[in-house]
This record gives structure tokens, sequence and C-alpha cells, in this order.
């Protein structure tokens, strides 16, 4: 406990409230893993979901410091593994088949995380390595128990401490247990895996392991087996010779392009989850948790972030208050005031001088100033930047995260918001209302029968309003087909 309110600079009442509060419920902890440094001892003995708040601390040394960065990325791949017997039990029992039939060779576990284990084998039909993931046992009852306390304590915060009711806890744990199911079933995952593989099968310096469906199921998955260096080995991919700046860079351009392009990201990108190939290629591993957001929210993030790098914080306000994430009732011109003061220190430079602990201590003061609730959509979004930014900065220091992102954005930009955009958004909308041109009619009957059994408005603004519904629906149709044919031949 020292080690972490340490680490984040923790006020002396905070320090004495975390110890007048912990003397009563000490006597629930577990001792942990001696071995262990502090921090990582903690985290591990409390459960699996406090190791994944642990492995996004992991990712931050300019946050939670250099030394408590190094405990915690302990947590990313190397926790204690379960016997390889147990792994085998899984395997047999989940394929139906025996483990001596399906592969020549199943190794000892080459890798160990909160929810499950990687085994190398080889398949006996094709000689194919691969790398075989298998849940631990009695994992669903362990993240239960997690989320039941998180779900106390959420409940506490509301009640204690009403003016953290503006971050919905309650919310952010519900998204939280909902992302958890998610990767608690491995089928999920792999089908997540396959639809990342198709998204990206052209993104030059960056590939995703084949799935191997036949050899997977709810708690065991089978992926092409990957080469390559863990991206939290910097000494070995130094040694390799590998271009530390373009890897920090692509670490995240190809995050951001899968966000803004796609909607569909990978929202663990850890190093423990990231190899770098032998060609200098990055390798993307772990799909159980997966982030998706819609159009409009991607549009609402790009142009957000386009401000920021344009230094228009005017529009970046605009944006907030159009996308509901600032309420109306505030002033638009302070928000934007204080959106420049965040901004404009840490343009110009590297990532050295940017202390992100104070950065992102402002920014919460920012948002509680201003009233802004969380938004469980965009939880996962806010994270996986946070994460990703801490993968980049430890492949390369000195990355600057706002000339990377600058082009990225600058194309979404083009391509998804100004005319072209809007003759597209139209031409999907009439579509859309084309297709409920055969119901109009009976949709126009329905509405002029409730106007008949409610006297008001006068009958007469029934019948034009059930005329005007039809002919929406024609003029649907007719203009949904004139704007399909125009932007083809864009």
């Amino acid at each position: 406990m020292n080690v972490v309110l340490d680490a984040f600079r923790a006020p002396p009442s905070l320090r004495i409230a975390a110890k007048v509060l912990g003397v009563p419920f000490k006597w629930l902890g577990y001792n942990g893993d001696p071995t262990q440094p502090p921090a990582t001892r903690a985290l591990t003995a409390l459960g699996p979901a406090y190791i994944k708040f642990g492995q996004v601390l992991s990712t931050r040394p300019d946050v939670v410091g250099d030394e408590l960065a190094a405990q915690l990325r302990v947590l990313q791949d190397k926790l204690p593994p379960f016997p390889v017997t147990d792994a085998r039990a899984m395997v047999e029992q989940e394929l139906e088949a025996e483990v001596d039939t399906l592969f020549s060779s199943f190794s000892e576990p080459v890798a160990a995380a909160s929810i499950a284990q990687v085994h190398k084998a080889t398949v006996r039909e094709t000689g194919q390595d691969v790398a075989v993931k298998v849940l631990r046992p009695g994992i669903e009852k362990a993240f239960k128990k997690d989320v039941d306390a998180f779900y106390l304590a959420a409940r506490m915060v509301e009640l204690l401490a009403p003016s953290a009711r503006r971050l919905r806890p309650m919310d952010v744990i519900t998204h939280f247990e909902g992302v958890v199911l998610g990767e608690l079933d491995l089928r999920m995952e792999t089908s997540s895996a396959a639809e990342f593989a198709a998204n990206t099968e052209r993104d030059a310096g960056f590939r995703v392991p084949q799935v191997e469906w036949f050899l997977s199921s709810r708690r065991v998955m089978t992926l092409e087996w990957a080469e390559g260096i863990a991206a939290n080995d910097i000494p070995a991919i130094i040694a390799a010779g590998h271009d530390r700046k373009a890897l920090g860079e692509g670490v995240l351009r190809l995050f951001l392009n899968h966000a803004l392009r796609d909607g569909f990201f990978h929202a663990d990108m850890h190093q423990g989850n990231l190899k770098i190939a032998p060609n200098g290629d990055i390798i993307a591993l772990d799909f159980g948790i997966m982030g998706r957001i819609d159009e409009y929210t991607r549009r609402a993030y790009a142009e957000i972030l386009f401000g920021f790098i344009r230094k228009d914080y005017r529009r970046v306000a605009e944006v907030h208050f159009e996308a509901g994430y600032v309420p109306a009732d505030k002033d638009i011109d302070e928000f934007a005031r204080a959106l420049r003061s965040v901004g404009e220190p840490i343009f110009g430079m590297d990532a050295t001088r940017i202390s992100m602990a104070r950065l992102l201590t402002y920014l919460f003061e920012v948002t509680e100033r201003f009233g802004m609730e969380t938004r469980t959509e965009l939880i996962l979004l806010q994270r996986t930047m946070v994460v990703v930014e801490g993968v980049s900065r430890s492949l390369y220091p000195q990355i600057n995260i706002w000339e990377v992102a600058q082009p990225i954005v600058e194309d979404y930009i083009k391509e998804n918001i100004g005319p072209k955009a809007l003759l597209r958004d139209l031409s999907r909308t009439m579509r859309v209302l084309g297709r409920f041109g055969p119901k109009l009619p009976q949709i126009a009957e329905a509405a002029l029968m409730r106007q008949v059994k409610q006297p008001d408005p006068p009958p007469q603004r029934n019948i034009w309003e059930a005329a005007g519904l039809v002919a929406l629906g024609a003029g649907a149709v007719v203009l949904g087909l004139s704007l399909a044919h125009i932007f083809e031949m864009m």
C-alpha cells in the first residue's frame, strides 16, 4: 500500500484514511508470494481483476515511477503458472480428444497471466507449431468474487462521496463485468481474433496470428505460433538491431488506425501482448478485450484529437458539448480556456519533459469542475490510449504523440467529415427510409387512428401528417437511389 501511495504522491489525508480503513479489513487479506515485490505481491494476492489494474499501471512509468512500473511488469505474462497436467486435462475435456492424439508435442507453460496460460504445441496432423491458450481452473469464480467486491466499493463511493457520483462508479463496474465475461469465453476471443485479422490484413508491419478454429472451444484457444521478442524486453530489442523509433511510432499509429478506421481495436495492448518479429513486424496477441466504437463516436474522437493538434480549443469544446460530454448549462468559452491550459504545455515537448501524472491530475480537475460524467462507451478507448502511449514511450522515450497522430487524424477527417461524408450519410439515411416504403401506408394509418382517438390537434392536420409520411417515403426511395448512384461515381 505504501509503495502505491508513494508512487501517486498521495496527500497525508489519503494516507491516514488508507491506514485507518485498512485496519478492520486487514484480516481479510492474503499474504501473497513473499518472493515478489510488495505491490506485485499485493495485487497478485487480491485476485485476477486487481492484476488487470496492475497491468495498466505497469505501462506508465511516467505516472507511477520507474521502480513500481518495473515491479508490475511481472503481471503482464510472468505470473505463477498452474500445472501442465491440469492444462492437458482441460484441453482433453474441451476438445474431446487425447492431447497426444491432437498434438505431437505439448510444452510446459511459456507464459502465464491473470486469466490463462499459454503452451507451445505442434499439431500432429500438419506439423504446424501453435500456441494453445488454456483458462485457469476456477477463474470464473475468482473473477466473480472480485467483481462483487468492486460493486460493494462502488456503492460505498456513491454513498460516502456524493460528488463522485458523476463518475458513475456502478455503471463503470457493470461495464467492466461485461468485458470480463467476454474475456472468460475463449470462443468470443477466437472470433475477435479472426475479425481483427481480417480488418488488419493489409496493415504493413503488423500481424495477427491465424486462428485454428477446430482446436478452439470455450476454455481453450489455439493460434498460429508467433516467433518474436516480447515488447517489454528492451535489451533484446536493442541487441536485435530493431528501430525503436519506428516501433514506438508504429504501435501508436496502428492503434489510431484501428480505432478510427475500423472502430474495432485491441483494448489490452500492454507489452506482454505484443511481440516484435525478426523482420520488425509488430505481432498482437491475446484478443480477450477488444474495443468497439460507433461511427459517430469515432468522428467526435477524431475531431477532438484534430482540434488539439491544430490548437483549436474552441472547436474541441464545441465537440464536447455537441456530443453531450459536457452539460449544456456550462460555459463553452470557459471550457475552451480550460482545455487550452491542458493542451498548450505539452506541444513542442518530447515525452521526457512531460509529467503525465500532473497532466492526468489536471484533466481530472477540469472534468470535475465542468460536471463531466463518465462515458462507459469510451472507457476502453480512454484506457487503451493511456496504455498504448505508455508502450510507445517504453520503446521510444522521445516520442511525440501529436506528431505521430496528426497525419492519421487528418486523413480520417478528410474522408469522414466534409461534403463527401455528408453525401454518404444522406445516401445511407435515404436507403434506410426507402426500406420502410412498403410499411409507410400502415404507419400513416396507425398515426391517423391514434390522432382520431385524441381529438387534439384538428383532423385536417392528421391527414396532412399521414400524406407527409407517404411522400417522405416515396422521396426517400428516389433520393436514396440517386445519392447512391452519385456516391458510387465519386
